[in-house]
């Protein structure tokens, strides 16, 4: 019997993408049977649920993991991997970006012996602020992580059941899943692909969500003080500079009106004050990591699903 093949699918505010994504994944999954498509509804807003509920009566191979309410993309995909009972498991984004016909490729891969293949983007259709920010962020994490996580990637990957067992076993809830998929090792390789334009709707990503993205990246991978929540503490700093010149001013250009030591007085208060900020807030990161840890909630909550029997999800 064939090895049954997973797809992990997060959807949230998709529905102009979810026939058209449905079509390409049958289209490229016929000669891959038995398979499963996982859809991870986030909590959509639009009439995703509905879409994707009609597709499921249809096709017994259409599985629903619907959430309780919105807990982000990383937790759908986890979500996904939780439920997914396949030899082999794909996640990929449901925006059309990452290209179902890649899927044979990677399973090719599979089929090989590797137990990790990530899809590697050739060409990537953005914006050239988005292009440039993805290269600095892919490259300066590579360069402070203590895992080698390959760069011009995203969450389109094939696991093998084995690296999926690990990987449920990551519980941690600032997660960066690519990174994790990395960590527990096994052997990975790459397929190169082009990514694509958007079709339809807009990012679920917008500048907030990726600065909060990549933030918990460094800070999953990395003890270097990179939380941009001490941001107020670098604006302070920076601020010293121009207390500093002014202060200097006062010194050359009045010089019967500064108090003797006034100038030093308050340069080492900006100096020293600005410092402190910044450590503290990066100290208030970590510790606002080990709070949310300790509290040790779940993931996700699932309100109910479609076509999935079996709930094993933790």
């Amino acid at each position: 019997m064939e090895p049954l093949l997973s797809i992990v699918l997060p959807v949230y505010n998709e529905s102009e993408n979810i026939n058209a994504l449905y079509q390409r994944l049958k289209k490229s999954l016929a000669h891959f049977e038995p398979h499963e498509i996982i859809f991870v509804n986030d909590h959509s807003l639009d009439n995703t649920l509905d879409m994707i509920t009609a597709l499921a009566e249809n096709d017994q191979c259409v599985k629903i993991i619907n959430f309780s309410r919105n807990f982000g993309h990383q937790a759908a995909i986890t979500a996904g991997i939780d439920f997914a009972a396949g030899d082999a498991v794909v996640v990929m984004d449901s925006d059309l970006q990452d290209t179902p016909e890649t899927i044979p490729e990677m399973i090719a891969k599979w089929r090989k012996g590797f137990d990790v293949v990530y899809a590697q983007r050739r060409v990537r259709k953005d914006t050239i602020f988005k292009k440039s920010t993805a290269f600095v962020f892919y490259r300066l994490l590579k360069k402070i992580a203590n895992i080698e996580i390959p760069e011009d990637t995203g969450d389109f990957r094939l696991m093998d059941k084995k690296v999926v067992r690990e990987m449920r076993r990551l519980r941690e809830h600032s997660r960066f899943m690519r990174g994790l998929t990395s960590w527990v090792g096994f052997k990975q390789t790459a397929v190169l692909f082009d990514r694509e334009d958007r079709q339809h709707g807009q990012t679920n990503y917008p500048f907030q969500k990726m600065l909060k993205f990549a933030i918990d990246a460094f800070a999953s991978f990395s003890t270097l003080p990179l939380r941009l929540a001490s941001l107020l503490g670098f604006i302070t700093a920076i601020s010293s500079v121009v207390g500093i010149a002014y202060s200097l001013m006062r010194k050359i250009f009045f010089t019967d009106a500064v108090v003797s030591g006034w100038t030093f007085t308050i340069i080492t208060i900006f100096f020293i004050g600005g410092i402190q900020l910044i450590v503290l807030g990066v100290l208030g990161e970590y510790i606002g990591r080990i709070y949310v840890e300790t509290q040790n909630r779940p993931l996700y909550i699932v309100r109910d699903t479609v076509n999935i029997h079996d709930e094993h999800a933790s």
